[in-house]
């Protein structure tokens, strides 16, 4: 729960003034906005399975601690260094960096919390992290508004005190190595990869889930790198007496945390009884609703309406992640567990290289619009994917 906090408050300083920055003093287009997205996906994707077997085989703690110091340098080399080329760099030490995490902490939790809710855990865990964006947000937006290159940098440097802070006190009970001790790395890690590779073949319902995931990415990345310049580019941002366009940011981040914890309480009280055909069926809604507000967003020019989208897509995909994350684990194996949310870390990355240029081309020679609109058609094959799964899951309940 402290890792949520913190990891949430370190990142919201960061993604509240990110692209402002990248527009205005990198003065990135669209497409190289999204060429930094797809550079940092790309070293994600070519590093969550050797990672995720690292903290299979050695250390779920280890993992999140390098990871943890990773982002922070990537993190200070960003807001340091004002050229389109430091970013890239940033990009790549960030991307390694979690890649450590990314596996490594969810299986970190589940294992050390084995006889409590899933689904109660992650929305707990959210939770604390939507106060910690919070916090982060506003201070993102005070700092920003003496200059945005501030939150990132200090950002970065708390990064790397909180990673020696996890060295000191984060514990580490129920760990144990996936394979023999008495084999070579290079066996270690061919034997868990072997394992999971063969858990995902046995388990239809793992496929489908991350061909869910492969979809996400293919849109994920056109909505985060282009809704910013949809609102400065496309629309009149009110003034705010002296205050800078990064406050707006700051504003549009509070409403939508505020809005999101609602709607998580609102569906703790739903999960409570634990019926996983429910949270199959709440996951089924949200995305069809958060498509819906996407093409809306990306459709209209009128800034209250662009706002109420805004904060509804973002509500819709908040309230997906720890529900889609409790029914991803409940299907996996404690042995390669790391490993295979490192697969779907990496199916994710995959669908965000494949997507992020198409989409980056589309709004840099049409209009960042189309390309927003684009990225909610590449979602849309979930939908189908979540019915399959839906049914697959009940006839299995049915069967067992």
């Amino acid at each position: 729960l402290i890792y949520s906090f913190v990891t949430a408050l370190l990142f919201s300083l960061v993604t509240t003034v990110f692209i402002v920055y990248h527009i205005e003093q990198v003065h990135l287009n669209p497409l190289q906005l999204i060429l930094v997205g797809t550079v940092l996906e790309a070293v994600c994707f070519v590093f969550e399975i050797p990672t995720g077997i690292v903290a299979d085989i050695y250390s779920r703690k280890l993992s999140i601690i390098i990871g943890v110091a990773m982002m922070g340098v990537g993190f200070t080399i960003e807001g340091a260094i004002p050229m389109f080329s430091a970013v890239i760099l940033s990009q790549v030490v960030w991307g390694i960096g979690s890649t450590f995490v990314s596996g490594a902490a969810d299986a970190w939790v589940i294992e050390e919390n084995k006889d409590l809710n899933l689904d109660q855990i992650y929305l707990k865990g959210s939770q604390l992290g939507q106060m910690g964006s919070i916090i982060g947000i506003i201070l993102a937006t005070v700092l920003g508004n003496f200059s945005v290159r501030i939150p990132i940098i200090l950002s970065g440097c708390l990064f790397i005190l909180f990673a020696i802070f996890l060295a000191f006190f984060m514990p580490e009970y129920n760990f144990k190595p996936s394979a023999p001790e008495d084999i070579n790395t290079f066996k270690k890690m061919a034997h868990t990869l072997k394992t999971s590779t063969t858990f995902i073949k046995s388990k239809p319902i793992i496929l489908l889930l991350l061909s869910v995931t492969l979809f996400y990415g293919l849109s994920s990345e056109g909505y985060d790198r282009l809704y910013t310049a949809h609102f400065l580019m496309d629309t009149a941002l009110p003034k705010l007496g002296n205050l800078q366009p990064v406050t707006w940011f700051g504003i549009f981040g509070i409403m939508g945390m505020a809005l999101s914890a609602l709607v998580m309480q609102c569906i703790i009280k739903v999960l409570e009884k634990n019926n996983k055909i429910q949270s199959a069926a709440i996951l089924l809604t949200t995305n069809i609703l958060y498509i819906l507000c996407m093409i809306v967003f990306a459709l209209t020019q009128n800034f209250s309406i662009m706002l109420f989208a805004f904060l509804s897509t973002n509500m819709f995909r908040s309230v997906n992640d720890p529900i889609f994350n409790a029914w991803l684990n409940r299907h996996i194996d404690d042995d390669s567990r790391a490993t295979i949310l490192s697969t779907n870390g990496q199916m994710n990355s995959l669908g965000q290289i494949a997507g992020g240029p198409f989409i980056g081309i589309l709004a840099t020679k049409i209009s960042v619009s189309i390309g927003i609109v684009c990225t909610a058609v590449l979602l849309t094959p979930i939908i189908v994917l979540y019915i399959i799964s839906i049914l697959y899951d009940k006839k299995h309940s049915h069967s067992s």
